[in-house]
């Protein structure tokens, strides 16, 4: 789906609402129908959630719709997240939802931000950001963290991703997971996730640890080593239960693991 017309249904689904729910119809008008791009509507509404009474929310405003303006391919992610986030999740149908009112989009948007802000060295006020998001969304991404599009980030509370984690294309990720190091040691040291990988809740993926294309980490796991490609792990520390028959959990989202049954059945975790 083009990005014209993601910006054309989510007006669409922004009017709707408005003429049927009047408490509704000024901050739909404000953040999203006097708006002329998406651009310009991400700057209205994310500014709006990050500014706190510190620097002047209309500075925050323009400076995400400048981002997202002068890197098309950061708005291209942000609309194939939006589109992963109708797609993925169960209890969303439409773009408009996702847009006003979930925080791990939202999230996400705003690391954009702060990682363009990141690569045009410009790190003091990326910090800020950072900072912001954390406190706003509950979310602590380091926005030199490298990550693709099509990202779900369900729920979102507690996530965290440092410094040199890297998230490819087509993830799925649920709340209070963890991307993070094992100790204090500088240079690369954390977590390579591949495409088509869904992580569940409270996962924790410790040092500079490949996870591979189309895995699939049981939730509350803690996973200290490499995961090879299309198989699922669970438990503490995570072991390999099974191989994924779906070429890509994210898109399924199909948390159920069967092939623990069989493995406990065998001896266990």
């Amino acid at each position: 789906m083009t990005g014209d017309k993601i910006w054309d249904i989510l007006i669409s689904e922004a009017m709707e609402v408005a003429s049927k729910e009047r408490i509704l119809s000024k901050v739909l008008t404000e953040f999203i129908l006097e708006r002329e791009s998406l651009a310009e509507a991400l700057g209205w509404r994310l500014a709006a959630r990050l500014v706190k009474n510190s620097v002047p929310e209309s500075d925050i405003r323009e400076l995400i719709k400048d981002a997202f303006e002068n890197d098309k391919q950061m708005l291209r992610n942000v609309e194939l997240d939006l589109f992963a986030v109708r797609e993925r999740d169960p209890a969303c149908n439409d773009f408009l939802s996702p847009f006003m009112y979930f925080k791990g989009f939202q999230a996400l948007c705003c690391y954009r931000v702060a990682n363009f802000l990141w690569k045009n060295n410009r790190k003091e006020l990326a910090i800020y950001i950072q900072s912001l998001i954390a406190v706003v969304y509950s979310v602590d991404i380091h926005p030199a963290a490298k990550i693709g599009n099509g990202i779900l980030l369900d729920h979102a509370t507690g996530f965290v991703a440092g410094e040199t984690t890297v998230i490819e294309d087509d993830v799925s990720i649920l709340h209070e997971v963890t991307l993070g190091g094992t100790g204090k040691e500088r240079g690369d040291r954390h977590p390579k996730i591949r495409s088509g990988v869904l992580i569940g809740a409270g996962a924790k993926i410790l040092g500079n640890v490949e996870i591979g294309e189309g895995s699939r980490i049981g939730a509350s796991s803690v996973v200290l080593n490499d995961v090879p490609a299309h198989v699922s792990v669970a438990g503490v520390p995570a072991k390999e239960i099974g191989a994924v028959k779906e070429a890509s959990p994210a898109l399924g989202m199909d948390h159920n693991l069967l092939e623990m049954r069989e493995y406990e059945s065998g001896g266990g975790i």
